[in-house]
């Protein structure tokens, strides 16, 4: 069951100082992927995963990855998407707890008060779309084509504790 992030969590980016979630929705929304480097489903949707969190860059948004793992780990399984994008790592899973996701990747979008206001769990292309309508109807953007060609088939995830 989805909860509410404990507000003085803190998210601490590859490139930065760690603020707490409620620091980085103070002026925008936060749109997160959250994925498990060391399992094969959360590598299999890093491509689209990418291309739907580029689609808002130029958006009202933060859109990042969360990794459940150190930096040096977290930058060698996403390659160059760690410089592409925002990165936070989270190697003691302590906003999977918080959020109290289930399944890995996750696509979550954080409203400005520090809520999860749209969550889908492993790669669900339907629960995916959801999100990302729910985020462009907020931010009055242009919804992504969620799946893309070549996408990943639809699977469940892999347990987000590890």
């Amino acid at each position: 069951m989805v909860t509410d992030p404990p507000p003085d969590l803190e998210l601490t980016p590859l490139n930065g100082e760690a603020r707490t979630v409620g620091a980085w929705v103070t002026l925008f929304n936060l749109a997160v992927v959250v994925l498990d480097p060391y399992t094969y489903e959360s590598a299999w949707v890093l491509d689209e995963a990418g291309r739907i969190l580029e689609t808002y860059t130029p958006a009202d948004v933060r859109v990042a990855w969360v990794v459940t793992a150190p930096e040096a780990e977290a930058r060698e399984f996403l390659g160059p998407w760690a410089d592409r994008l925002l990165t936070f790592v989270d190697p003691e899973r302590a906003l999977v707890k918080g959020l109290g996701l289930e399944a890995l990747p996750a696509f979550v979008h954080i409203n400005m008060a520090g809520h999860p206001e749209a969550v889908a769990e492993g790669w669900d292309p339907m629960a995916w779309r959801a999100v990302a309508h729910n985020l462009s109807k907020v931010l009055d953007w242009t919804v992504p084509v969620i799946p893309s060609t070549g996408a990943p088939a639809p699977y469940a995830g892999s347990p987000a504790l590890g």
